[in-house]
């Protein structure tokens, strides 16, 4: 909030949003959870929609995602927040449910939920934060661990004769008959940061118009799991999990783009 006594409104370029509440964040330094929540709730702010807002936290790093979005909230057991998310949605169609979930949670114990609820084409919004580890619980491997990457339960690097392909689950939900926008980005950089926005702010302008699933991937980084400072770590994403995980739309208007 700020100061009229000091910052006069017609010089404001920037002001926290009040869909985020006052609450300290217990994200690591550098990590791209707080900015997606900003983007999100700034979204809502934006569209006027924050008295609809349902957001479904399950279990990982974003568990006390409640603590920090001014809206309707509900916990999910881990990897059932497309289920919790699809009930909320048929009793109150009218609202704006979004789930937020990560990889971990969403393309592990969750993938059952996260593939039938897709499938049946649920009017809902799925935000998925992809680290590539499991980054509260001790950094172990994930689905979509790269290959050769070293977590602290390959500390060797993940092989493929050992523990498979990564996870490319986006790809898998695009051609879901169910899936309405299939998108992935990032917000490493102020470019990053407004192009997720936007496709964010189109995932629930098509809930709004009941489309059906908005699916939006975000890439993060995981400095504290990957044991680097927060500038390495985006350099290593960039130059690593875009290879696997490349940016951009992959389904748009119920139609596969690439």
């Amino acid at each position: 909030m700020f100061n009229p006594d000091i910052i006069k409104p017609e010089n404001l370029v920037y002001k926290r949003t009040d869909v985020l509440t006052q609450a300290v964040m217990h994200y690591c330094p550098g990590c791209g959870h707080g900015t997606t929540h900003r983007i999100i709730a700034e979204v809502i702010e934006e569209m006027g929609i924050q008295d609809k807002a349902i957001c479904v936290a399950p279990v990982g790093c974003s568990v006390l995602a409640y603590n920090y979005f001014n809206v309707d909230s509900l916990g999910a057991a881990h990897g059932r927040a497309p289920a919790i998310a699809t009930a909320i949605q048929r009793l109150y169609p009218d609202r704006y449910t979004f789930t937020y979930q990560g990889d971990g949670d969403l393309a592990a114990i969750g993938t059952a939920e996260t593939i039938h609820a897709c499938n049946r084409g649920e009017n809902i919004v799925i935000v998925f934060i992809n680290n590539g580890i499991y980054g509260m619980t001790g950094g172990q491997m994930a689905p979509t661990t790269l290959i050769g990457m070293k977590t602290a339960t390959s500390p060797y690097g993940r092989t493929v004769e050992l523990n498979g392909y990564p996870l490319q689950i986006t790809e898998l939900l695009a051609e879901l008959p169910g899936t309405y926008y299939v998108t992935r980005q990032s917000v490493q950089t102020a470019a990053a940061v407004r192009k997720t926005k936007k496709a964010i702010r189109q995932a629930f302008e098509n809930q709004k118009n009941k489309k059906g699933t908005s699916f939006v991937e975000v890439v993060s980084n995981c400095n504290s799991g990957w044991k680097m400072t927060p500038v390495q770590a985006n350099k290593w994403m960039e130059e690593n999990m875009f290879v696997k995980y490349p940016i951009g739309d992959i389904k748009v208007d119920g139609q596969k783009v690439k």
